[in-house]
């Protein structure tokens, strides 16, 4: 008679991980249906972009997102692309209440780091897993109309209109849009906005179902000191409340949030761009892992 451990069945083995995986996919199955159709709008920044695995784990997400029919529409940063083209050509700039004055050398710089590196890149990269994705800027279009921000900064802009037409048409031919945030002024010139607020106003302009920020922290903390405070979900109202004890690049960050909120969005997340498939943890298991912020239409 056998006693103790036997070896292990590697086919047993093998159907209990089969099984496991498909268990996983049955759990995201009823969001799959849920937002089949819908379009989720997701702000790209941070070290996501700039480490390959968080890399990879983006453009798999996104691929995913796009093959079971969900529709997503990147609007992308670049701040420290720029800030290294700059050094590299040896050009100096100045700030101006945390933002940096933008003249027509710096502009023009802008526009060949974000348009013609940082969005072709992340093109290159979603295709290379799979995902039709199209590069396009806030110019093209017409898709995002500004004014100057603060006559000091120079050509940094504030997003007044977006005319969503020209994603709609892409979103209707399986495309994935990449959006870099550069607008068109009423002068003419083309301004540098802020890629939270492009993409609030993006998602709010093409009614997204949701807008999702991915970023460097775990999500919002009540108390940035105290890490059990953490805010894993929250309603438009409470987050009214909120903000003005928030400090930092957090607090604008969460005003375009209330803004989507209030201009349609239903949900809004912000989530931790370090680990790896955050998106998919967040949009198809019912815990998530970063903070979800929800309309008064969605909790009614």
């Amino acid at each position: 008679m056998n006693v103790g451990h036997g070896q292990p069945d590697p086919i047993k083995t093998r159907i209990a991980n089969s099984m496991g995986k498909a268990r996983i996919l049955m759990e995201a199955l009823p969001y799959i249906r849920e937002f089949r159709g819908r379009v989720v709008v997701i702000k790209y920044g941070g070290s996501t972009m700039v480490d390959p695995r968080f890399r990879e784990s983006f453009a798999g997400d996104i691929t995913l997102l796009s093959t079971v029919g969900i529709h997503p529409v990147i609007v992308h940063g670049g701040g420290p692309q720029i800030s290294a083209a700059l050094e590299a050509e040896g050009i100096v700039t100045s700030w101006v209440d945390g933002l940096r004055v933008t003249d027509e050398r710096v502009i023009e710089l802008v526009q060949r780091v974000l348009i013609g590196e940082v969005n072709v890149d992340i093109v290159r990269m979603l295709g290379g897993q799979g995902a039709r994705a199209i590069g396009i800027s806030g110019i093209d279009a017409g898709l995002f109309t500004a004014r100057p921000l603060d006559s000091r900064l120079g050509y940094v802009g504030e997003i007044t209109d977006v005319h969503g037409d020209l994603i709609r048409r892409l979103l209707a031919e399986g495309l994935v849009p990449v959006v870099a945030p550069l607008a068109r002024g009423g002068d003419g010139g083309v301004y540098n906005c802020n890629a939270d607020t492009a993409a609030a106003a993006l998602a709010k302009a093409i009614s997204a179902q949701k807008l999702v920020y991915l970023t460097d922290v775990d999500g919002v903390y009540r108390d940035p000191e105290d890490r059990s405070s953490l805010i894993s979900r929250m309603d438009l109202a409470d987050l009214r409340e909120l903000v003005p004890s928030i400090g930092g690049g957090m607090r604008p960050k969460l005003q375009s949030v209330i803004d989507a909120l209030e201009g349609g969005v239903r949900h809004a997340h912000i989530l931790d761009g370090r680990i790896q498939h955050s998106i998919l943890l967040e949009i198809f298991t019912p815990e998530g892992i970063g903070t979800m912020f929800e309309s008064e239409t969605a909790t009614s």
